[in-house]
């Protein structure tokens, strides 16, 4: 684990990141990554001193496989609830599906580092779809019962209700997939977006960047890719000259 500030640690998974905040002995979870990082999880979460019990809650930024794996196992087995933006609830229950098919991958496989992450997303889970039936709408609006104190941030774009969360009182905001760091598939590194076909629409995903104009963090953790310590203004700007 990584503690990026004071109290706010990533973890990470198969080519993915969670985050973990803790206040006291309760915490907040930012996604899950894998099914197959479960262990994983679990380590992270003992890491930071706690348990799985003390999660208060899970915020998910969108219902892709890398991130709601350990979700239902969370609820089913310690009870902890899981929330996101409305419009992502069909995506996680399987009612909807935006989210790139194997033919998409199989598209990109004449590129060097395709097959490695193939192989690796295999063993993670990736070929099985990640259900989330329990998950609950987050109200609009205000600041989360949560540690941290979360604030939702909506960017549709990655998927249709894909969020970011802030929390102020630390500067810190995880971003998901809607502005990333780095990918195992790109070489590119620093703030950008993910390209076609991982994103619903790339000019969805490039406007879902204006919801974070405005917004001041000083840290940004996205769900693939290395912390960006520049400020959140800054990797906006660097991801909007790169564009989709």
């Amino acid at each position: 684990m990584l503690e990026v500030t004071n109290g706010v640690f990533v973890g990470s998974g198969t080519d993915v990141n969670w985050v973990v905040v803790r206040e006291g002995r309760d915490l907040t979870l930012v996604d899950s990554g894998w099914a197959g990082d479960f262990r994983r999880l679990r380590s992270s979460i003992e890491n930071v001193g706690g348990r799985f019990e003390d999660i208060r809650g899970v915020l998910l930024t969108h219902a892709h496989a890398d991130h709601t794996g350990g979700l239902q196992r969370l609820w089913d087995e310690f009870r902890v609830p899981v929330f996101m933006h409305g419009r992502e609830l069909a995506n996680a229950s399987g009612e909807m599906v935006e989210s790139a098919r194997p033919i998409d991958v199989l598209k990109l496989a004449w590129k060097p580092r395709v097959l490695g992450w193939g192989l690796r997303m295999i063993r993670a889970g990736g070929l099985r779809r990640q259900f989330v039936r329990h998950g609950q709408a987050y109200p609009d609006g205000r600041p989360l019962d949560l540690p941290g104190g979360p604030v939702p941030v909506p960017c549709s774009g990655h998927t249709s209700g894909h969020t970011a969360y802030l929390f102020p009182r630390i500067g810190v905001i995880a971003t998901g997939d809607a502005l990333v760091t780095g990918h195992p598939l790109f070489s590119q590194v620093g703030p950008q977006l993910l390209p076609a076909p991982f994103s619903l629409a790339n000019q969805a995903a490039l406007c879902g960047l204006d919801a974070f104009d405005g917004i001041d963090a000083g840290i940004v953790v996205p769900g693939h890719g290395l912390p960006y310590y520049g400020g959140l203004a800054s990797a906006v700007a660097r991801a909007r000259e790169l564009g989709g």
